[in-house]
């Protein structure tokens, strides 16, 4: 079996067995790019906390994060942890599309992939996980997002061991995978469920979807 045929038969039984994950969840791009920014380095519960509060000051809104001063918006988003460095870090990310792309996040998107990735590396605090997090569910662009639980599936089921690297790691989805935003959308999802559920530090793998005689193979 090819490694194609063997991760897209890995992702029919995964979406079989969890449904649809409806990730990211935001009511727009920019409160998914405060979230991808926000879920850094904790719990999405507490990501959903800080979101919450910034609706209820009213700030969910671009022009408004870009007026609102530095330590007020991290108290508003305190329960996301590390609220000062946070609030940094969205700060200069609403800069950039409000000084150089007019505010609108329309604008920023019709950059070509490459250049716009490149342009989210460069913003100080936005890290390949991160910038591809916008990338993939704000800006709707084919990429992959690699993370700690896309290390422990791959491992876990001898899939891809060469390296940790980020970029190899994406190299190897993308360069197994179509290119397809709602595939890579919904793998991704269907992994941090299967690794929050079974494929954790001590797997269980007897009661795993995956397990041989219960992966799918109808493609």
């Amino acid at each position: 079996m090819s490694t194609q045929q063997r991760l897209l038969n890995i992702f029919d039984t995964l979406l079989s067995a969890f449904g649809t994950r409806h990730w990211w969840p935001g009511d727009s791009p920019l409160e998914i790019i405060v979230g991808a920014v926000l879920t850094q380095n904790t719990s999405w519960k507490n990501v959903a906390k800080a979101i919450g509060n910034m609706k209820i000051h009213g700030i969910m809104d671009l022009d408004r994060l870009y007026k609102i001063e530095q330590d007020e918006l991290a108290e508003i988003i305190r329960s996301a942890g590390f609220f000062n460095i946070k609030s940094k870090r969205l700060k200069n990310i609403i800069n950039i599309i409000h000084d150089v792309f007019d505010g609108s996040i329309d604008n920023l998107n019709k950059l070509e992939i490459t250049e716009l990735r490149e342009l989210l590396l460069n913003i100080n605090g936005i890290g390949p996980e991160t910038a591809d997090s916008i990338l993939l569910y704000a800006l709707d662009r084919p990429v992959f997002v690699v993370d700690a639980y896309t290390k422990r599936f791959l491992k876990n089921h001898d899939l891809y061991q060469e390296s940790s690297d980020y970029h190899d790691i994406q190299r190897y989805f993308q360069g197994h995978l179509p290119s397809d935003r709602y595939l890579f959308n919904e793998f991704h999802a269907l992994i941090v469920a299967l690794c929050q559920m079974y494929c954790k530090k001590t797997p269980l793998c007897s009661d795993c979807p995956l397990s041989a005689d219960k992966v799918v193979t109808n493609r």
